[in-house]
Formats: C-alpha cells, structure tokens, sequence
C-alpha cells in the first residue's frame, strides 16, 4: 500500500499537500524554524543543535507523519526516507568556513548533512528502508516517483 503527502517549508509558511498550516512573516528563517517547532508542539530535545537543514526537514517529516504510527501498517525494512534539496549543507559549509578564520569549530557538523537528518528521521519513525538525499535546483517530482517506484 502506498501512501502520498508533501510537505513544504518556504517563505516562513508550512504547509502540508498544499495547506497553509503556519506562517510566521514577523521572524527571520531560523527563528521561524524554532517558532515552527513550538508551534506543531514537536518533542525532540536534538532538534535545537541541528543546524537549519536538518531543522526543516526535521519539521517537514513531523509535519507529513504527525499522528501516524507507521510501524503498525509496515515492516522497518519496508519504511525509507527519500529527501531533495537545493543546497545540501551549505548553509553550515559556508559558517564553518568563516569560522576558520580563527579557530575552526567542528561543533559547527555536530548535527548536520543530510545524512545526518535521514539517520534521526530513521531512528524516529523506525525506518530501515532505502535511505537517500539528492540534490537538484528545482525538484524534479518525475525523478523521485520513479526512483521510488524503482524500490
């Protein structure tokens, strides 16, 4: 059985397969992750050492799985998480390279790179599936329903 839903964070707004469900025009990005947080009640004490792209995929899943208990309908192995984003890292890559003009902070990686969300994303919803991060300029839906479908 397969199921469908997106989610997308964007211009201080999330919404869910198309649904405003919050926006916040008053803060800049990172406040309004952590005003997302608060507001869709999420309890995850690792969410505030994550960086801004762990962040908001972290809420985009909270947001498309909330009240789904998926390990009830489907075996771990049968569960995976297939993300896309436009720059990767890049936010943290380009702190971490200002940071070495002094000393170079490796607590800058801590809790970052899409492997990283992927893993606690995992762990969360316990999924031992296919795992993948691609990195495109524009999402390309066609590329994800067919690799999915591939699985």
């Amino acid at each position: 059985m397969r199921q469908s839903g997106s989610t997308e964070i964007r211009s201080n707004q999330v919404l869910l397969n198309g649904d405003l469900l919050f926006e916040r025009q008053d803060v800049n990005a990172v406040d309004f992750l952590n005003a997302a947080y608060e507001h869709f009640q999420i309890n995850y004490p690792k969410f505030y050492k994550m960086d801004n792209l762990c962040k908001t995929g972290f809420i985009a899943a909270e947001v498309l799985l909330k009240d789904k208990i998926l390990s009830e309908k489907y075996q771990p192995e049968e569960m995976g998480v297939i993300l896309s984003t436009r720059n990767s890292s890049l936010d943290t890559d380009l702190r971490y390279e200002a940071s070495t003009a002094n000393a170079p902070s490796p607590a800058l990686f801590v809790y970052t790179l899409p492997n990283v969300l992927i893993g606690e994303l995992c762990i969360r919803h316990k999924m031992k599936g296919e795992a993948a991060c691609f990195v495109f300029d524009i999402f390309d839906r066609k590329f994800h329903e067919e690799y999915i479908h591939s699985l």
